[in-house]
């Protein structure tokens, strides 16, 4: 049996820093969409903060791929 739980916390200028990390990368949007597994409309989406959540482990992949740390932490109960 699997017991999960689910937690969201609010980071702001989230989408902002994400797109200055991706412009300072020499890397097309293409290639690092490609790496990151999404397509290119919805990183857009990501860095205008359309989307009104983004999952960690999607997070922690633009991480890796881009080279940072955004700073997102989750506090444990």
């Amino acid at each position: 049996m699997k017991v999960f739980r689910t937690r969201s916390i609010e980071v702001e200028g989230l989408g902002q820093a994400i797109k200055e990390a991706r412009l300072r990368d020499q890397r097309p949007l293409t290639k690092i969409c490609l790496l990151v597994d999404m397509t290119t409309a919805n990183w857009y989406r990501i860095e205008a903060e359309k989307n009104e959540s983004l999952p960690e482990d999607t997070l922690r992949k633009i991480e890796a791929i881009l080279g940072v740390d955004f700073g997102v932490q989750f506090e444990d109960n």
